[in-house]
């Protein structure tokens, strides 16, 4: 569908029950990735997982959801999109509901698998359905708008629920509750528009290609998530890292010589794809962390409870959708996703540069919530415009590679950003007890160290942003940012975004 084409009444109509169908399938992909963790203790008593074990709940999760992504998105531009999302929610249904019958550690560990599989099929198609549904720029900024708070806010939401499930029914529950409501979107999703016709049927795959990337995607995500227990410098997280690079390198070659690629070169072609990838790495490489660390300073350093700690950061989630939904559409629409999103770059550095100076007696008015001001403010506006621009260049066969391609970047950013994060903090907690600091001092200190380093991956994303994705001269107007659906039948803003 190009970016001038006007819907149909009917569709129209239907549009808004397809953005809920839509947001309701990734808000519970979204919420599976943070509820599980105030429950770890609840499922190690439970099911007898040792202190090393306990981690793979998380990493069963991760790894073939961040492996997934962009192998899932370019099928649904083969096979069509509302199919594959469909086959995601049903499998990510029954894994749940796996996963709240186990009795064993491996049951729920072969479960957890299974639930990141299905959360990858389901996440890799949604933008590029939205993006789709919505080819006006202004009724698309809107649309990427609802996408973007779904996804920042689920994240919040996952910890107040896993809290609160886990203390009120059992932790089984944080896995059971999704079965209802899977079913139930899963029904509604016939109502979703079915698209183009899939080019597979007629082209065939990149089989090949298919398995290189998949696999160099899961060895990089195993070889983060092994940093994060063994160091960057063990055997197995440079061998697994070693790996990925091999298989990537072939999977590029493979790209290069194939017929029909997984991937086509031409996807890179565009500036503003390539500019907004990288933007959206160093972001999420540094914001991703503020969630993780600043719950573990509320919980270790301020004492607080698990679902204290949740309202500790719902502030910023509000803050993100406030923005994301109403303020961020009216500020690209008029100056442009270009002049908007080094604004929103700043804030968020800023507030993780706030809380790099937190001290160990401090306390969450004065010491937390200043900084959940320009970090949801920032992250509310920045998200439209990235996810807009991610886009932008993609043509109507490409757009569910592109989706693909734009959240495997965030799910590998944030995998990395944490590792890197996580691992700092810890060596540096270690040096300072090493020398006779408090316990409160020298985890404090790691979390300072941890926030800082998070504020210079933005402020890259900052020098990214200023530079690759750059105004074009001469134009004001916005039209990658609401997102064209092809960079061809974008406005003037458009222009000189090719290398």
């Amino acid at each position: 569908m190009s970016a001038r084409t006007v819907p149909a009444p009917a569709v129209r109509a239907s549009r808004p029950l397809a953005l809920a169908i839509l947001c309701a399938g990734q808000l519970m992909v979204i919420l599976d990735g943070t509820i599980v963790n105030v429950a770890l203790p609840a499922v190690q008593e439970s099911l007898g997982f040792s202190a090393s074990g306990l981690g793979w709940v998380v990493n069963a999760y991760l790894i073939p959801f961040g492996g997934l992504l962009l192998l899932s998105g370019r099928f649904g531009d083969l096979f069509g999109r509302r199919r594959v999302f469909v086959t995601g929610l049903v499998l990510f249904t029954a894994a749940s509901l796996l996963c709240g019958l186990a009795q064993n550690a491996a049951m729920l560990l072969v479960a957890r698998f299974l639930q990141g599989a299905g959360g990858a099929v389901t996440s890799s198609v949604t933008l590029a359905m939205i993006v789709t549904m919505f080819p006006e720029p202004g009724e698309r900024a809107r649309a990427i708008g609802v996408y973007s708070f779904v996804q920042s806010a689920g994240g919040t939401l996952g910890l107040l629920l896993g809290g609160v499930l886990t203390r009120a029914a059992g932790w089984h529950w944080i896995f059971l509750v999704n079965v209802p409501i899977g079913i139930a979107t899963a029904v509604l999703a016939r109502r979703l528009p079915a698209g183009e016709r899939g080019t597979g049927r007629d082209k065939g795959t990149d089989a090949a290609g298919a398995v290189l990337i998949t696999a160099a995607l899961m060895s990089a995500v195993y070889a983060v998530v092994a940093a994060a227990g063994h160091g960057f410098g063990s055997a197995r997280t440079l061998g697994c890292g070693l790996t990925a690079l091999v298989l990537l390198a072939a999977f590029v070659i493979r790209q290069a010589r194939t017929e029909n690629p997984l991937l086509p070169p031409r996807m890179f072609r565009y500036r503003d794809v390539s500019g907004a990838l990288g933007t959206h790495a160093l972001m999420i490489s540094g914001m991703f962390g503020f969630q993780f660390l600043v719950v573990l300073y509320l919980q270790k350093v301020l004492g607080f409870d698990e679902v204290e700690t949740g309202a500790g950061v719902v502030p910023v989630s509000l803050l993100i959708g406030l923005m994301s939904l109403f303020l961020a559409p009216r500020l690209i629409g008029r100056f442009g996703a270009r002049a908007v999103l080094p604004a929103a770059l700043v804030l968020i550095c800023g507030g993780l540069g706030f809380l790099g100076r937190i001290p160990a007696d401090g306390s969450y008015l004065t010491d937390v919530f200043p900084a959940t001001v320009p970090l949801g403010t920032g992250f509310g506006l920045a998200m439209p415009a990235l996810a807009g621009l991610a886009m932008s260049g993609a043509t109507p066969r490409d757009s569910g590679l592109a989706s693909g391609m734009f959240n495997t970047v965030q799910q590998v950013g944030a995998s990395l950003g944490l590792a890197v994060l996580s691992t700092l903090a810890a060596s540096h907690t270690g040096a300072l007890l090493h020398d006779g600091a408090s316990r409160d001092e020298a985890l404090t200190g790691g979390y300072r160290l941890a926030f800082r380093i998070g504020a210079l991956f933005v402020l890259g994303a900052v020098v990214v942003a200023a530079t690759v994705l750059r105004t074009a001269r001469g134009t004001t107007g916005e039209a990658t940012a609401a997102g064209s659906g092809s960079a061809r039948t974008a406005d003037a803003d458009t222009t000189s975004t090719a290398p």
